[in-house]
C-alpha cells in the first residue's frame, strides 16, 4: 500500500493522532509515514507501525503522500515546511500549529498549495477533543471530507469559513481545557475549606465536572434548562448560583477571559 499520511513531529499532539487514526482503523500501519528528528518519538510511531524517519529527505522515493500533516511547534513551521514544497502538486497540507497562519504555509509552499488549518485541543489525547478546522480554495470537497473523518478519531469536529474566526476558537475550545482545569482546582480547594479530606475534594471537583459535562453532551438538553432542573427554589443550589450569576458575575468573568485569550492569539498570528 502506498503511503497516504507523511505525519510530520510526533509529540504529543502527533503521537495521539496517530494513535487514534490506527486504533480507530482509518489508516493502516502502512499507509504512514512518520518524520520525526527525536531518536525517543521516532522509536514509538515504529512501535504502532508506522515508517519513522528523521527528516523529509529520509522518505523512500516516489513517496507522493494524499495528506501532510504538521504536528509541530509555532516556532519552528519556518525551519520545517519548505521541505515538503516537492509533494506540493498532489498533497494536502494540514497544520495544528497553533496561532500560525494559512498564509504563512502558503509562503513556504507556493500561493496555490492546499492548506487545512486545524485548532485542537489537549482531550484530543483521549479521544475527547474539539477540533475546528479551516480550509483556503484550493482544497477539494473529498479532502475536506477525508481530512474530517481523519480527525474524529481524536473527537468532535466542526468547520469555519472565515480564517480570522481561529482566534475566538483558540480563546474557546483551544485554550478552554485550562479554563476548566482551573475551575476543577477551584471547586477542590473551596470542597478542603468546606471540610472534606484532601482525596474527598478532589474526587468530588473532578468527577461532579466530568458528569455535568456528559450529561450536559448527552442529554439533548441546553444547559440552561439542566441548571434550572437541579436548582429548587430557596435551595442550596440556588444559594450558590446566587453567587455566581448575581449581576452576571460568572458570565462577565469568562467573557473578560475568553477576550483576552483572543486578543492575544490574533497578536501571535500577526
Amino acid at each position: 500500500m502506498s503511503i497516504e499520511v507523511v505525519l510530520v513531529g510526533c509529540g504529543n499532539m502527533g503521537y495521539a493522532m496517530l494513535a487514534g487514526w490506527l486504533a480507530s482503523g482509518k489508516l493502516s500501519p502502512d499507509g504512514i509515514a512518520v518524520v520525526e528528528p527525536a531518536d525517543a518519538l521516532r522509536g514509538r510511531a515504529r512501535e504502532l507501525g508506522a515508517t519513522a524517519v528523521a527528516k523529509a529527505d529520509e522518505l523512500a522515493a516516489g513517496t507522493a503522500p494524499r495528506l501532510v500533516v504538521f504536528a509541530v511547534k509555532p516556532q519552528v513551521i519556518k525551519d520545517v515546511v519548505p521541505a515538503y514544497r516537492r509533494f506540493a502538486p498532489r498533497a494536502t497540507f494540514v497544520s495544528v500549529a497553533a496561532g500560525t497562519p494559512i498564509a504563512a504555509f502558503a509562503a513556504a509552499l507556493g500561493d496555490d498549495a492546499a492548506i487545512i488549518r486545524c485548532m485542537p485541543n489537549t482531550p484530543a489525547a483521549i479521544g475527547k477533543g474539539m477540533m475546528v478546522v479551516f480550509s483556503n480554495d484550493h482544497v477539494k470537497a473529498e479532502t475536506i471530507s477525508f481530512v474530517r473523518d481523519l480527525l474524529s478519531a481524536s473527537g468532535e469536529v466542526a468547520t469555519i469559513d472565515r480564517e480570522e474566526l481561529m482566534d475566538a476558537v483558540t480563546a474557546v475550545s483551544g485554550s478552554g481545557p485550562a479554563y476548566v482545569f482551573h475551575f476543577i482546582e477551584c471547586l477542590r480547594d473551596a470542597a478542603e475549606k468546606a471540610g472534606l479530606p484532601k482525596d474527598v475534594a478532589r474526587l468530588l471537583a473532578m468527577q461532579t465536572v466530568y458528569g455535568a459535562a456528559s450529561l450536559a453532551a448527552e442529554s439533548g438538553e441546553e444547559p440552561g434548562e439542566l441548571r434550572r432542573q437541579v436548582t429548587s427554589p430557596k435551595g442550596t443550589t440556588a444559594a450558590a448560583l446566587d453567587v455566581l450569576m448575581g449581576e452576571d458575575r460568572l458570565k462577565k468573568l469568562v467573557t473578560e477571559a475568553v477576550e483576552a485569550a483572543k486578543a492575544r492569539s490574533a497578536e501571535l498570528g500577526k
